[in-house]
């Protein structure tokens, strides 16, 4: 996959992760970037074809998907956190982050897979998360909707070899982007973390660890479930007290 006059379409395009792929994507030459969100007039990056689309609506992702039959690259941003616990916290918000973080990503690359077929193959990015692998206080849901997306990306990876196309599971620990605001620790930069991305598809790689913190992470998986949890304390008293 070349990034160079490659067609790109980015969901949660207006601001954080989503503006930075959008923005390093019309840097790194692709032909044509489609910059999408729910209001599509809060995009204002110059050179984007804008377009409104909300991932938990299927019309308008199939809409999405009929405005945009040329792309080649699709970059599964979009994603929210509600700080919800899952014993304790509204069901109705985790039933709303795990349609958005993970039926709203496959109901993007359902869509968009006949035209990916179309373009030669061509790729799909999905920001996931190193919360993939862990949960925490206040963040069982998302822990849960980011471990449901990459199970689902595992395993459309094999159903959308067939047809050519590469799908790239990114993770991360936290950006510098408005969802950690209040996190006084070390963030990457939404530019460095595009372009890890990035970099990552045009080396054709299944997975992308972007930073320190979620190679560390992902390396604790083989511990018992007491090991484990007892590293992530570990590290999340040094990471706060840092």
């Amino acid at each position: 996959m070349d990034i160079n006059n490659s067609v790109a379409l980015v969901t949660g395009a207006n601001r954080g992760l989503g503006r930075a792929f959008a923005q390093r994507l019309l840097e790194r030459g692709a032909r044509k970037v489609y910059a999408t969100a729910r209001r599509p007039e809060s995009v204002d990056l110059p050179g984007v074809e804008v377009l409104s689309l909300d991932i938990t609506d299927p019309a308008s992702v199939q809409a999405a998907a009929e405005a945009a039959p040329d792309v080649s690259l699709l970059v599964n941003n979009a994603g929210i956190q509600t700080g919800t616990d899952l014993v304790t916290g509204s069901l109705d918000a985790v039933r709303h982050e795990m349609e958005t973080n993970m039926f709203g990503h496959l109901g993007m690359i359902r869509e968009f897979a006949p035209a990916l077929a179309r373009n030669g193959g061509g790729a799909i990015v999905n920001v996931l998360s190193a919360m993939s692998w862990f949960g925490g206080k206040g963040a069982g849901a998302y822990h849960l909707t980011k471990a449901a997306a990459w199970a689902m990306t595992n395993s459309v990876r094999p159903e959308l070899a067939e047809q050519g196309t590469l799908v790239t599971a990114v993770h991360l620990g936290l950006a510098d982007t408005d969802m950690a605001v209040g996190w006084p620790v070390d963030k990457i930069a939404p530019s460095d973390l595009a372009d890890t991305a990035l970099d990552g598809v045009e080396a054709g790689s299944a997975e992308v660890l972007a930073d320190q913190w979620s190679r560390d992470v992902k390396s604790r998986l083989p511990l018992t479930p007491e090991e484990f949890n007892a590293a992530m304390d570990r590290a999340m008293a040094a990471l706060t007290a840092a």
